[in-house]
């Protein structure tokens, strides 16, 4: 997690409650506290400054978000991923990614391909930089976009019940990769075949990009959930 000052510093105008939240949420989601990690009220309420009330409300929300489990007298951890829950996500994502591209495509829209290359360019340049949480952030965007591009209320409603954990795989799998660049290369082709108007293609790539990343975290995934 970030040091205290910096937590400190963004709690500032929100409800203390969903202050707390957020950067709880995002340092699950970005992968700063790791599936397993405990979560002690006692040290959370001393690094924030707070009471353990608007922390143990915001704990509750992330336990129904499926990002913590709190079980009674012993605590609360980020809550595990095994890879039985990795693979339906991944295939899950790939369903309504895949959807969406065929969508984008049948829009034939020259300002959605501007929105994607731009992107691409902005995580290139991060990449470039060596910005591990800036290539997160623009990777999740990238991902979210082809969601919002697709211009379906019911795909998108469906894909911001999952977005939370795939941000997490997304996070975990990126903090693997040695070279940024790469992160940001793998998503050009699919930009391209959209550009093209190949449905077939542009599906076939982003099918191979979702499966090629949930094989590789699953691979070195534990058995009981976390990394090894």
């Amino acid at each position: 997690m970030k040091d205290t000052n910096s937590l400190l510093n963004q709690i500032n105008n929100k409800p203390l409650r969903e202050r707390i939240l957020d950067i709880l949420r995002d340092a699950i989601v970005s992968g700063d506290l790791k599936p397993g990690q405990t979560l002690v009220e006692t040290e959370l309420a001393a690094r924030f400054g707070v009471s353990r009330a608007p922390l143990r409300e915001a704990l509750q929300i992330l336990n129904n978000e499926g990002l913590v489990e709190t079980i009674p007298y012993h605590g609360t951890t980020v809550r595990r991923l095994t890879r039985t829950d990795i693979e339906e996500l991944y295939s899950l994502r790939s369903v309504l990614e895949t959807f969406a591209v065929r969508r984008i495509i049948a829009h034939n829209s020259a300002e959605n391909i501007e929105v994607l290359r731009k992107l691409y360019d902005d995580m290139l340049a991060a990449a470039e930089a060596g910005d591990l949480a800036l290539v997160n952030s623009i990777d999740r965007a990238f991902h979210d976009t082809l969601l919002e591009l697709s211009q379906h209320s019911l795909l998108l409603s469906t894909w911001n019940v999952v977005s939370m954990r795939v941000r997490q795989v997304m996070a975990l799998l990126n903090r693997r990769n040695s070279d940024l660049r790469t992160i940001a290369y793998n998503h050009l082709p699919i930009i391209d075949a959209i550009a093209d108007n190949d449905e077939e293609r542009a599906a076939a790539l982003i099918q191979k990009h979702v499966a090629a990343s949930g094989d590789l975290i699953a691979e070195g995934w534990s058995e009981n959930g976390g990394e090894p």
